[in-house]
């Protein structure tokens, strides 16, 4: 198979492990190609994915009663997200060995790193790691603890976890709010000591986020924008931010 085929069917099939149905104009504005090209792709290639009355869908035929179900969030600014995805998966590197925070921007940078890519990844959230496990050359290591279905979070139950003894290269940390006065936020304090232990032990604090988040103040303080090494958006910050960080 044609390597950008391929590429835009894992694309395709990752998106439809976040959401029920995809619409064929939304496909492809998100992977830049015109609505014809999808439609050849599918129909070249066998996947577990199909194209039914505009929509596409996981094929029926294929459907299992195991599928994991995800949170309301990860449905949302799909396009937007897969862009902060791309950006941030194009800084890993071999060898690297990543942290990668809950969140429903996580996955999406977690499903765009090359295959051929050999590095370690750390992640306490059971979304991210079904994503991670298809990567080949990735070796992964899943944090434990008390489970929350809420937002597919492990929170370590010992004072000391793989978090407080792995040192990371980079550190994929995501918010739920970027404001100018209040700072980066979460919605939850469990999340918000994970991040900051997580921020501690790694190299390269790289913040992750959608512009829907731009303004927004959740209840868990994270830190100030100038903490982190790196941001990624899929768009630059209005020019207040900049001023402060």
């Amino acid at each position: 198979m044609d390597s950008k085929i391929s590429s835009r069917i894992q694309k395709l099939e990752f998106l439809l492990k976040q959401m029920d149905k995809l619409h064929l104009r939304e496909a492809a504005e998100i992977l830049n190609v015109s609505e014809m090209t999808i439609r050849r792709d599918l129909n070249a290639t066998a996947s577990s994915i199909v194209l039914l009355g505009g929509y596409i869908v996981r094929d029926p035929q294929l459907q299992s009663s195991n599928q994991y179900l995800i949170t309301e969030q990860q449905n949302k600014n799909i396009a937007e997200k897969m862009q902060v995805g791309k950006i941030a998966a194009a800084l890993v590197e071999d060898n690297d060995v990543i942290f990668f925070d809950c969140g429903s921007t996580i996955p999406f940078v977690a499903s765009q790193i090359p295959n051929s890519v050999k590095f370690t990844a750390l992640c306490c959230s059971i979304n991210t790691f079904m994503v991670l496990q298809d990567k080949p050359n990735c070796r992964l290591i899943l944090c434990g603890g008390d489970y929350s279905r809420e937002n597919s979070f492990f929170t370590p139950v010992q004072n000391n976890t793989e978090i407080d003894r792995i040192c990371t290269t980079k550190a994929f940390i995501s918010s739920a709010g970027v404001d100018i006065k209040q700072g980066v936020t979460c919605f939850r304090l469990n999340e918000t000591q994970i991040k900051l232990k997580a921020m501690a032990k790694t190299q390269s604090s790289i913040l992750v986020f959608d512009d829907s988040k731009i303004g927004k103040v959740r209840q868990s303080y994270v830190g100030e924008l100038n903490q982190f090494d790196q941001i990624i958006c899929n768009r630059p910050l209005p020019p207040e931010f900049t001023m402060t960080s």
